[in-house]
Formats: C-alpha cells, structure tokens, sequence
C-alpha cells in the first residue's frame, strides 16, 4: 500500500454550503483515487477557513484562493505527480476555484514517521 494520504485545505472563509464543503473533499480525494490509486475508503481529509485578516494571499490570486497539502508515503513518480496536479486542478475548476487559484503542496514522509494501528511506525506494518 502506497496511500495513507492526509489532506489539509485552506482558504478564508466563504461560508460554504456542507454540499459545497463535501464538493471540495471529492475533487481532491477523488484525483487521488484515480492517480495515486488509493483506496477508496482511504480519506483523512480537513478544511480550514480563515477569516480574512487570517490569510494572506499571494497577488494575482483571487478570493477563492486555496491551498491543498498533502502528506503521503514516498514512491511515487514525478509523471504520476504531475498527473495527480492536474487532476485536483481539473476537478476544482466546475465547483468554482480557478486554476490559478490553487497550490498544492506533497510531502513524502518515510513510513517510519507515521504512527498507525494503535502507535506502530507504518515501517513496521504489512500492507
């Protein structure tokens, strides 16, 4: 198993509808199913908004503005990331986040460095 992905979003607040809020949750974790081919029911996800004065956007980007960070185990080829960018990018865009207005931010953290399944090291663990 190469998934365990843990997903952060955030943005000012917008006050978002929770059919809006789940919208966002299923673009991204939906583009890592597809291009990461993790399984399904493998989604840790959260949404942060900020009040205004709270986040600070970079210029050029508009109000919807977000940033997607995602934690997973390494291994993954760059052609494979590329694919999953361009996925989260694509499945934004309809529910109303420009491409522009999107960052996403992978880090790849050894195994070791995840505690699961009642605190073992995922180093540790047979997947």
């Amino acid at each position: 198993m190469r998934g365990m992905p843990l997903v952060k979003m955030e943005m000012r607040k917008r006050h978002l509808t929770r059919e809006e809020k789940k919208a966002l949750f299923a673009a991204v974790h939906d583009a890592l199913v597809a291009t990461f081919k993790i399984a399904e029911h493998d989604r840790t996800q959260r949404l942060i908004e900020h009040d205004d004065g709270h986040f600070e956007i970079p210029p050029g980007h508009g109000d919807h503005y977000l940033v997607v960070e995602i934690d997973v185990f390494p291994g993954r080829s760059l052609e494979t990331k590329r694919a999953l960018y361009a996925d989260i990018v694509a499945r934004l865009e309809p529910i109303g986040i420009p491409p522009n207005d999107v960052l996403i931010v992978l880090r790849e953290l050894p195994r070791e460095n995840w505690g699961l399944r009642g605190g073992k090291a995922a180093s540790d663990l047979d997947f």
